[in-house]
């Protein structure tokens, strides 16, 4: 494996250097009332009224992750299959690996636990729905990470999954041909790929492919406020929806639990809702079912930092929302029609993207003022372009004053 290759590998996945494990931190021992309780957004979300409805019965979700320990009480019978691609795990993809281990079965218990005892533990956002584990390395095992993801996205889909969550970032806007392949055969199967948008936070200030490729939902974080995370939501064009990305709690190995922040959480939620979506409405598209995801969203403010706004589950199983004929499949098609007819199949992938591991941050980090993001296309024509006249009117005020003076100093010398 040449060194481009090599880095590349390690640069994709950023499940461990952005998304993730940079937003993680072990909780202190809590009760599993208390941890039932932190889960604000089953209410403020409308999750539990789309209970009334379903709970994902008859839903595979494959989480391409770093493996889930189903033996956790609030997984146990959950997860139905599995696999690992990296060549260190377990062949069911049930054994945790890499630095961030824990990442996987905390990202699946907010997908798709059901608790356990009466109303302990943490219940995910399609309890009824199961899962598939898909173990990856990332920057180690026995082939590089793109290649990894790439067989993990066709190994799902040919093991029925009927959604992908990939709660990761590649942490470049381009991304191999290998997963042109990989997710249009996905896409053409009808599979619906969840991607998280990335964490400013850790050094993703823009999104990252998969997160960039057409026909992908792509998930933003907010904080409990239901405003735009600063250090746990990048932002982008691509942006589908966004979810909870602070005061997280996940399920981790070994029955324990921790607390958390990053888009790594907000996808698993909007995975879960897409779930409750296609259980609702079985035989509906996957371009349908995106659709509802997003034609139901609350508004929440510009695009490119909300994308449709804000996921409301209870009006994306029960609201009455117009078919559409988008197909994901056809968006990446041409893409790739578009984009790849000048590409050699020996392009180097970039390899100067590479995002130092970033350190724990603690259980409440410090507000930041969202006025350090770079302002929007409406904030420039709203405030920057009437301050710029202004400017310009005191300059020339400025300008002929001075003249005036001039003239004025000139006529008294004669």
């Amino acid at each position: 494996m040449n060194r481009a290759r090599w880095l590349a590998g390690i640069a994709v996945l950023g499940v461990v250097a952005s998304v993730l494990a940079s937003s993680v931190f072990i909780a202190a021992p809590a009760s599993a009332d208390a941890i039932r309780d932190r889960e604000y957004w089953l209410t403020s979300y409308g999750i539990t009224k789309a209970w009334n409805t379903t709970k994902g019965a008859g839903v595979t979700v494959a989480v391409i992750d770093t493996g889930i320990d189903g033996s956790h009480p609030d997984l146990t019978g959950t997860v139905v299959g599995g696999t690992d691609v990296s060549g260190i795990g377990a062949a069911n993809g049930q054994k945790p690996i890499g630095a961030d281990s824990q990442h996987g079965t905390m990202v699946a218990s907010m997908l798709a636990g059901h608790g356990h005892g009466a109303g302990d533990g943490v219940i995910g956002v399609a309890p009824g729905a199961k899962l598939l584990a898909v173990s990856v390395g990332f920057g180690v095992g026995s082939s590089d990470s793109d290649d990894q993801i790439a067989k993990a996205v066709r190994w799902s889909v040919d093991n029925g999954a009927d959604i992908i969550n990939m709660s990761l970032t590649r942490n470049t806007l381009d991304w191999p041909t290998s997963w042109d392949d990989a997710f249009l055969y996905a896409m053409e199967h009808g599979v619906i790929v969840v991607a998280a948008a990335g964490n400013r936070g850790s050094g993703t200030t823009e999104v990252g492919a998969p997160a960039t490729m057409p026909g992908v939902v792509v998930v933003a974080g907010v904080d409990r406020n239901g405003k735009a995370s600063f250090d746990a939501s990048s932002q982008g064009i691509t942006l589908s929806v966004a979810a909870p990305s602070e005061d997280l709690v996940g399920a981790a190995p070994g029955a324990g639990y921790y607390a958390w922040a990053g888009t790594s959480g907000a996808t698993p939620l909007v995975a879960g809702v897409l779930a409750l979506i296609k259980a609702s409405h079985p035989g509906l598209s996957a371009g349908n079912i995106i659709n509802r995801l997003t034609a139901t969203a609350t508004p929440a403010g510009d695009a490119i930092v909300y994308g449709s706004g804000l996921m409301n589950a209870s009006a994306a199983v029960t609201a009455s929302v117009p078919s559409v004929k988008t197909n994901p499949a056809d968006d990446l098609k041409n893409w790739i029609r578009l984009n790849r007819r000048a590409v050699s199949p020996s392009t180097p992938i970039p390899t100067d993207t590479v995002t130092p591991k970033p350190t724990p941050i603690p259980a409440a980090a410090p507000a930041s003022p969202f006025g350090r993001v770079l302002p929007s296309v409406g904030s420039l024509r709203d405030v920057g372009v009437p301050l710029l006249v202004y400017l310009a009117f005191a300059a020339l005020l400025f300008f002929l004053s001075r003249a005036a003076v001039c003239a004025f100093r000139r006529a008294r010398r004669k």
